[in-house]
Protein backbone atom coordinates (compact mmCIF):
# COMPACT_ATOMS: atom_id res chain seq x y z
CA UNK A 1 0.00 0.00 0.00
CA UNK A 2 1.21 3.50 -0.82
CA UNK A 3 2.34 5.31 2.35
CA UNK A 4 1.82 8.66 0.61
CA UNK A 5 -1.85 7.80 0.11
CA UNK A 6 -4.16 10.59 1.25
CA UNK A 7 -7.25 9.61 3.21
CA UNK A 8 -10.14 11.67 4.52
CA UNK A 9 -10.72 11.75 8.28
CA UNK A 10 -13.56 13.00 10.42
CA UNK A 11 -12.63 14.59 13.73
CA UNK A 12 -14.80 14.56 16.82
CA UNK A 13 -14.64 15.26 20.53
CA UNK A 14 -15.28 13.16 23.58
CA UNK A 15 -14.86 15.37 26.63
CA UNK A 16 -11.60 17.27 26.25
CA UNK A 17 -10.12 14.65 23.91
CA UNK A 18 -10.03 14.93 20.14
CA UNK A 19 -10.23 11.87 17.92
CA UNK A 20 -10.16 11.26 14.19
CA UNK A 21 -11.33 8.30 12.15
CA UNK A 22 -11.23 7.38 8.49
CA UNK A 23 -14.46 8.56 6.87
CA UNK A 24 -14.72 5.34 4.85
CA UNK A 25 -16.56 3.80 7.85
CA UNK A 26 -18.92 6.76 8.40
CA UNK A 27 -22.31 6.48 6.70
CA UNK A 28 -24.20 9.35 8.30
CA UNK A 29 -24.34 11.83 11.17
CA UNK A 30 -27.63 11.88 13.10
CA UNK A 31 -29.18 14.16 15.67
CA UNK A 32 -30.10 12.14 18.75
CA UNK A 33 -33.34 10.18 18.16
CA UNK A 34 -35.25 8.33 20.90
CA UNK A 35 -33.02 5.47 22.11
CA UNK A 36 -34.51 2.31 23.62
CA UNK A 37 -32.42 0.54 26.27
CA UNK A 38 -31.54 -3.12 25.72
CA UNK A 39 -31.91 -5.17 28.94
CA UNK A 40 -28.89 -7.17 30.14
CA UNK A 41 -26.51 -5.53 27.66
CA UNK A 42 -23.07 -4.14 28.45
CA UNK A 43 -23.14 -0.70 30.04
CA UNK A 44 -21.64 0.99 26.99
CA UNK A 45 -24.44 -0.23 24.72
CA UNK A 46 -26.76 2.75 25.14
CA UNK A 47 -29.57 0.96 23.32
CA UNK A 48 -31.12 0.87 19.88
CA UNK A 49 -32.88 3.41 17.70
CA UNK A 50 -34.88 3.37 14.49
CA UNK A 51 -32.87 4.29 11.41
CA UNK A 52 -35.19 4.42 8.40
CA UNK A 53 -37.00 1.27 9.53
CA UNK A 54 -33.89 -0.65 10.62
CA UNK A 55 -32.66 -1.22 14.16
CA UNK A 56 -29.42 0.64 14.85
CA UNK A 57 -27.39 -0.35 17.95
CA UNK A 58 -26.05 2.80 19.67
CA UNK A 59 -22.78 2.65 21.61
CA UNK A 60 -21.90 5.26 24.22
CA UNK A 61 -18.31 6.08 23.24
CA UNK A 62 -17.62 7.71 26.59
CA UNK A 63 -18.49 4.52 28.46
CA UNK A 64 -16.61 2.39 25.94
CA UNK A 65 -13.47 4.41 26.68
CA UNK A 66 -14.06 4.58 30.47
CA UNK A 67 -14.74 8.32 30.42
CA UNK A 68 -17.24 10.12 32.62
CA UNK A 69 -20.75 10.23 31.18
CA UNK A 70 -22.28 13.63 30.50
CA UNK A 71 -25.68 14.86 29.45
CA UNK A 72 -26.43 15.25 25.76
CA UNK A 73 -26.02 18.76 24.36
CA UNK A 74 -27.21 20.32 21.12
CA UNK A 75 -23.87 19.23 19.60
CA UNK A 76 -24.11 15.56 20.66
CA UNK A 77 -24.61 13.37 17.60
CA UNK A 78 -24.55 9.76 16.52
CA UNK A 79 -21.99 8.74 13.92
CA UNK A 80 -23.58 5.92 11.92
CA UNK A 81 -20.81 3.49 10.99
CA UNK A 82 -20.32 0.50 8.78
CA UNK A 83 -18.35 -1.88 11.01
CA UNK A 84 -16.60 -5.04 9.81
CA UNK A 85 -17.82 -7.79 12.12
CA UNK A 86 -16.86 -11.41 11.44
CA UNK A 87 -16.42 -10.79 7.69
CA UNK A 88 -19.76 -9.00 7.47
CA UNK A 89 -20.56 -5.29 7.42
CA UNK A 90 -23.05 -4.22 10.10
CA UNK A 91 -24.26 -0.74 10.99
CA UNK A 92 -23.85 0.72 14.46
CA UNK A 93 -24.07 4.20 15.88
CA UNK A 94 -21.60 5.79 18.27
CA UNK A 95 -22.40 8.76 20.47
CA UNK A 96 -19.88 11.60 20.25
CA UNK A 97 -19.95 15.00 21.97
CA UNK A 98 -19.45 16.92 18.73
CA UNK A 99 -18.11 16.59 15.20
CA UNK A 100 -15.45 19.11 14.27
CA UNK A 101 -14.37 18.77 10.64
CA UNK A 102 -13.43 16.48 7.80
CA UNK A 103 -9.85 16.81 6.58
CA UNK A 104 -7.39 15.00 4.35
CA UNK A 105 -4.14 13.60 5.66
CA UNK A 106 -1.29 11.67 4.12
CA UNK A 107 -0.87 8.18 5.58
CA UNK A 108 2.91 8.65 5.90
CA UNK A 109 2.32 11.51 8.37
CA UNK A 110 0.57 9.25 10.92
CA UNK A 111 2.77 9.00 14.01
CA UNK A 112 3.19 6.00 16.28
CA UNK A 113 1.41 5.94 19.62
CA UNK A 114 3.67 6.56 22.62
CA UNK A 115 3.76 3.55 24.95
CA UNK A 116 3.61 5.58 28.15
CA UNK A 117 0.86 7.82 29.39
CA UNK A 118 -1.98 6.59 27.20
CA UNK A 119 -5.24 6.31 29.12
CA UNK A 120 -7.05 4.61 26.24
CA UNK A 121 -6.70 1.11 24.89
CA UNK A 122 -4.05 1.55 22.21
CA UNK A 123 -5.34 -1.60 20.45
CA UNK A 124 -8.16 0.67 19.22
CA UNK A 125 -5.73 3.23 17.77
CA UNK A 126 -3.89 3.38 14.46
CA UNK A 127 -1.66 6.25 15.54
CA UNK A 128 -1.68 9.97 16.20
CA UNK A 129 -2.25 12.73 13.67
CA UNK A 130 -0.92 16.28 14.07
CA UNK A 131 -3.30 18.33 11.92
CA UNK A 132 -3.31 22.15 11.98
CA UNK A 133 -1.61 22.20 15.39
CA UNK A 134 -4.03 19.75 17.05
CA UNK A 135 -3.17 16.16 17.95
CA UNK A 136 -5.89 13.64 17.10
CA UNK A 137 -5.91 10.06 18.31
CA UNK A 138 -6.63 8.06 15.17
CA UNK A 139 -9.30 5.48 16.02
CA UNK A 140 -9.65 2.21 14.16
CA UNK A 141 -13.44 2.05 14.19
CA UNK A 142 -13.61 -1.66 13.35
CA UNK A 143 -11.40 -2.62 16.29
CA UNK A 144 -12.94 -0.14 18.72
CA UNK A 145 -16.60 -0.85 18.00
CA UNK A 146 -16.74 -4.28 16.30
CA UNK A 147 -17.79 -5.93 19.54
CA UNK A 148 -19.47 -9.12 20.63
CA UNK A 149 -22.48 -7.06 21.75
CA UNK A 150 -23.13 -6.20 18.11
CA UNK A 151 -22.93 -9.90 17.21
CA UNK A 152 -25.51 -10.67 19.90
CA UNK A 153 -27.86 -7.93 18.64
CA UNK A 154 -27.40 -9.00 15.03
CA UNK A 155 -28.45 -12.57 15.89
CA UNK A 156 -31.62 -11.58 17.78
Amino acid sequence: MDNNQVNSYISFKLGNETFAANVKNVVNILEIPPITAVPKSDSYLKGVCNLRGSILPVIDSRKKFNMSVTKFTSETVILVLNILLEDEIVQAGILVDSVNEVFEFSKDKIQNIPELGMKYNTAYMDGIIDHAGTFYMLLNLNRAFGTTELIDLKEE
